[in-house]
């Protein structure tokens, strides 16, 4: 029987495992049915801008980097960054993430984004040329105003004492000092995000992703006049901030966006940055087949999330999506070139988003059927 080389290449199924967990359950499925002894497996754990990010490019290769932050709330915390001694991957969703936060206890107003910027400050004293800001799992909508802070952007109120703003007390600054920020000259600042929202409006940071940070209806209005203020007073000290609220993606991680892209970063879709990042090319040649897959298949997947670029850039290797739940209702995307989609939910009644085990053990099952169907066929996946 000739090898049949499969490369797993997937995201974290959220709530439950990682990318580098799902891929092992999977492999140990696709090896142990009887007569697969040919098949081998290729890891190539992903992420697209989001929480794994770190993990994602740990799997890859890169080295960690702990990093003493403020987490959202200001408690201590340490944080990972990964490192290849040139290119930096810092997320947010460890540093100022909603996760960080006790369950059921959300901070939409007193969150602060400072610890993602202690850990940019922190980074650069390592000396990278490339800063990956991984935009994903925010806990506030400050604006970005608390990593500016981190950075020495100086926040005065009408009293002209300093204070580190949250979403909550943006309307409280009157102005701005930017003398003291770090220098960034010379390094390539990419913000990698999955989302084009604007700072502000109806389609902005507060109204579309404060409620899910724990924001009411009136707490979106006061985030959302907060933000205005902060453009106008960033306006005011000389920086093109209405030009940068207006852009695509400026909205995400509760206004991270727009902070990054005030500094100069070029905003990249998550997953095609971080497909090249961890060098897919490289890791596909030779493979008969693809596995891709993330926790939830959904509307959003079809607007270039990960399983769909996965199976793009795969070309002309056939490619399988295997998800925790397939919210499409369909079992291939021909038009995206996903063969066939196996969920996790359709295999039990109870909830494996938030079951390690469950997720586990239905990922090796899965594997097993996987193998079972494909293995005798490797001739006909090239057809």
């Amino acid at each position: 029987m000739n090898t049949m080389k499969v490369l797993l290449a997937l995201d974290k199924f959220k709530g439950s495992l990682s990318a580098t967990a799902a891929a092992q359950a999977l492999s140990v499925g696709l090896t142990a049915h009887p007569g697969t002894s040919g098949v081998e497996c290729r890891f190539l754990p992903l992420a697209d801008g989001g929480d794994g990010s770190v993990q994602a490019a740990l799997a890859a290769g890169f080295a960690p980097l702990p990093m003493h932050v403020s987490g959202p709330s200001g408690a201590p915390a340490i944080a990972t960054i990964a490192f290849n001694g040139t290119a930096a991957v810092i997320e947010v969703a460890t540093t100022s993430g909603l996760q960080m936060l006790p369950p059921g206890n959300p901070a939409p107003l007193s969150s602060s984004s400072n610890g993602f910027g202690q850990a940019i400050k922190g980074t650069l004293g390592h000396g990278p040329t490339q800063l990956v800001l991984a935009l994903g799992g925010s806990a506030t909508t400050d604006g970005g105003a608390g990593m500016l802070s981190a950075l020495g952007m100086r926040f005065f109120d009408a009293a002209g004492q300093g204070f580190v703003p949250a979403g909550g007390t943006l309307k409280d600054i009157s102005y701005i000092d930017a003398s003291g920020l770090v220098p960034l000259a010379g390094i390539d600042l990419v913000a990698a995000n999955d989302v084009q929202n604007p700072l502000l409006g109806q389609d902005g940071a507060a109204a579309v992703y404060g409620p899910q940070k724990g924001a009411t209806a009136q707490d979106v209005q006061l985030l959302e006049a907060g933000l205005a203020h902060l453009v106008q007073k960033l306006d005011e000290a000389g920086w093109p901030a209405s030009t940068c609220a207006r852009a695509p993606g400026a909205g995400s991680a509760g206004g991270l966006g727009f902070a990054a892209m005030l500094l100069g970063a070029r905003m990249v879709s998550g997953a095609d940055f971080f497909l090249d990042l961890l060098d897919f090319e490289t890791a596909l040649q030779g493979c008969d087949l693809v596995i891709t897959g993330e926790g939830k298949l959904d509307e959003q997947t079809l607007s270039g999330k990960l399983p769909v670029v996965v199976a793009r850039r795969a070309a002309p290797v056939p490619v399988i999506a295997v998800v925790g739940h397939n919210a499409l209702g369909v079992d291939s995307l021909p038009e995206n070139r996903i063969s066939a989609i196996h969920s996790l939910s359709s295999m039990t009644a109870l909830d494996s988003s938030r079951d390690p085990e469950l997720s586990e053990a239905l990922l090796t099952e899965l594997g097993k059927q996987i193998s079972a169907t494909l293995t005798p066929h490797k001739d006909s996946i090239h057809s």
